[in-house]
């Protein structure tokens, strides 16, 4: 147990909106889902598990985050289950997309599946509300009970984290409580890092497919959390102190 978080199977379950621990019900109807995976081979698989139950069922199938929200839109889902990095920029299109779905659809649950341990987008994806949301890596996919139960799980509003990122997640507040560059999301901690390697903002821009003014929204939001008030017009000296504070944590 920790923070109140129970632990079924090899994945961690908060209970959903209405307290219940959402296992398998087989009163219920079938869950509908929408899948979105760029990997031809791991989208064919999940299809394949999902056809082999019958409480789920896929509506849909798609490889980039367009096609995503076009197939919600056309078959408003119950789950979203989908890959953290897909096309156009094969960064951070699943958690983008569930934040998109907060907004539009917020009945709409949202499963990211994850090949690597990344608490950061973990936190991201939990930052406007853990009920409906899930982040799993990609090693459980092939348990089709664990996965059978994620999805169910988000489906009733519930929320399920995969026992590795718990990890993850208390190992770094232990180790950097105080630390100031824990005030930033992940995509101004991936900005911060390319101004780290002395990178204009057009060639972050470049490197993170971002348009000039959406990397100087990142930038400005950076100095903000990290206080680094503006002295007159001293923009360049800012830029050097937010990278010192970087380094000073991430050599």
């Amino acid at each position: 147990m920790t923070d109140g978080i129970r632990v079924v199977g090899v994945v961690a379950t908060l209970p959903d909106s209405k307290g219940r621990s959402a296992m398998n019900d087989p009163a219920a109807e079938p869950v509908r889902v929408v899948l979105a995976e760029d990997s031809y081979l791991v989208r064919e698989g999940i299809k394949l598990l999902v056809e082999a139950t019958d409480d789920i069922t896929l509506v849909a199938d798609c490889a980039d985050l367009q096609g995503l929200l076009d197939a919600v839109d056309q078959h408003h889902p119950d789950v979203v289950l989908t890959d953290i990095r897909m096309p156009p920029t094969n960064t951070d299109e699943g958690i983008r997309a569930a934040e998109t779905l907060r907004e539009r659809h917020p009945d709409i649950g949202v499963v990211v599946l994850s090949q690597y341990i990344e608490p950061a987008w973990a936190l991201q994806l939990l930052g406007q509300g853990s009920e409906g949301r899930g982040y799993l890596l990609k090693e459980r996919v092939g348990d089709l009970d664990e996965l059978t139960r994620a999805i169910r799980t988000v489906a009733r509003g519930g929320s399920v984290i995969d026992p590795k990122v718990v990890d993850a997640l208390v190992e770094a507040r232990m180790q950097r409580k105080e630390s100031v560059l824990a005030r930033l999301t992940a995509r101004e901690l991936e900005v911060l890092g390319e101004i780290a390697q002395g990178k204009n903002n057009a060639g972050i821009a470049a490197e993170l497919v971002l348009s000039e003014r959406a990397v100087e929204k990142h930038i400005n939001s950076i100095f903000a959390k990290l206080d680094l008030a503006a002295v007159g017009d001293e923009y360049v000296h800012r830029r050097v102190r937010a990278v010192l504070l970087y380094l000073a944590e991430r050599g």
